[in-house]
């Protein structure tokens, strides 16, 4: 059962069918621009989206607004430090933002970034600064069937290759997700995030984690990985940090808080220059941009999410929803992980071809029939047409996201996403792609507009 009880409560929005027929006309079938008051079930990302505690509100009732050295920041720093480790700890207003710092610090034009998988934020900011992002998923992950419990590993071997072949003098960082979201939710494991750490260290180049679920990782770790079955999460995470020379977080994720983020970094210059851009660009080094009750949240919510009784409630939610959809019919990314399901359109949608995006229409479908929003990772994100929306680049895989927010949705709301995935399992073949009328040079998923399509 869930390890809290529900104290502040807030009314679904209940639609019609018809209803949302017009809303998805109105927004050109791009889910993104939905209203929320037109979603039911949202299920389109988990960040920022969780449920704070009785204790994150009372902290931050405590929160000190002082322009500069607030008690807020002091509390957040050593919360942030006692975890991680990193003696230089700046605040951002969430993930996104510390990338760009970071990486507007650290990278050049013309160097390569490296990584288990990039998200899409920070793909876009690795380009931004006019670098290369470079993808070295493990083997195991291009079966979306297999059981392998650590799928979101880096391939050593290619990364090896990278670090020893003739650019090798262009490879700024190494990052590695925990969890691998971009491959699914997939866990790290400690085994390939030492060996990882090692290559870096040896070729001189900096690890940097990207730790939005860190807790999450650290939870499967100690499921999963032998000589980490006796850890606590708390202790995964601490000694993963430590391998690292610095990290990027969205607190949005695994600190449960609705708005904020931090750099964490071992080296002293590189932190001082990131301190220049942040003061710069998002407020003075103690507030990085959030009120002071924004960092007493987020130093609770950093204690609370590396509780095992809420990382293993977490976990049978994911469970529960998993085997509701494979009840349903439909194929996910196995095995689940914690923070999301990632359904099998093309698997599901054979008849709708990649450049009319399977996902998407799946993803169009959920809302139509059950008033639920999702995010599609297929390729409208990863995909490429030329001028006369020919394809040029699909997606390896059509995938929808089906994204769990934190202490928001009990069992009774996710058999709901079962029984839609049910209905439309039964009548696939009606289920129709659909094409861009209109799209952005970069990250095209967030502002795309669409068009039903009848044909392939």
């Amino acid at each position: 059962m869930e390890p809290y009880r529900i104290k502040v409560v807030e009314p679904l929005a209940l639609t019609t069918r018809e209803q949302r027929e017009e809303a998805l006309k109105r927004v050109d079938y791009n889910l993104f621009d939905l209203r929320a008051d037109e979603v039911t079930i949202d299920l389109l990302s988990d960040s920022g989206t969780g449920a704070i505690s009785a204790a994150q509100l009372a902290a931050g009732m405590e929160g000190d607004e002082s322009y500069a050295g607030s008690r807020s920041f002091y509390r957040f720093h050593e919360t942030v430090t006692e975890l991680t480790g990193f003696p230089h700890i700046l605040p951002a207003h969430q993930g996104r933002a510390a990338e760009r710092i970071l990486f507007s610090t650290l990278l050049e034009p013309g160097g390569i970034v490296l990584a288990n998988t990039h998200f899409d934020t920070t793909r876009a900011n690795v380009e931004l600064s006019g670098c290369q992002a470079h993808d070295l998923p493990c083997p195991e992950a291009k079966d979306l069937d297999s059981e392998q419990p650590f799928k979101g590993n880096i391939d050593l071997d290619a990364l090896r290759t990278w670090l020893e072949g003739p650019d090798a003098s262009r490879v700024r960082v190494v990052v590695m997700t925990i969890t691998n979201n971009g491959g699914g939710g997939q866990p790290v494991s400690m085994e390939n995030l030492k060996a990882t750490a090692a290559l870096c260290r040896r070729h001189g180049v900096p690890m940097i984690l990207d730790a939005a679920r860190f807790a999450e990782n650290a939870w499967l770790v100690t499921r999963h990985e032998a000589a980490y079955a006796g850890h606590t999460p708390r202790q995964v995470a601490e000694e993963a940090f430590r391998l690292a020379d610095g990290c990027v977080m969205s607190a949005k994720k695994d600190a449960i808080v609705h708005i904020g983020g931090f750099i964490g970094l071992n080296d002293p210059v590189l932190a001082e220059k990131c301190e220049r851009l942040l003061i710069a660009t998002e407020g003075f080094a103690t507030y990085g941009g959030l009120a002071g009750r924004d960092l007493d949240m987020m130093a609770v919510g950093l204690l609370e999410v590396t509780e095992p009784s809420y990382l293993a409630e977490r976990a049978e939610v994911a469970a529960h929803l998993a085997g509701r959809v494979r009840a349903a019919g439909v194929d996910i990314l196995e095995p689940p992980g914690l923070h999301a399901l990632y359904l099998n359109a093309g698997r599901l949608l054979p008849h709708i071809p990649p450049h009319n995006y399977p996902g998407h229409a799946l993803a169009c479908r959920l809302y139509l029939e059950g008033g639920i929003r999702s995010a599609e990772l297929g390729s409208l994100y990863l995909g490429e047409e030329d001028e006369d929306g020919n394809p040029v680049k699909s997606a390896p895989y059509e995938l929808v996201r089906l994204a769990l927010p934190r202490r928001v949705y009990t069992r009774s709301h996710y058999d709901h996403v079962g029984r839609t995935l049910e209905k439309i399992a039964k009548d696939a073949g009606s289920v129709h792609g659909f094409r861009i009328v209109e799209q952005s040079p970069i990250l095209r998923h967030f502002r795309a507009k669409l068009r039903p399509v009848t044909t392939g």
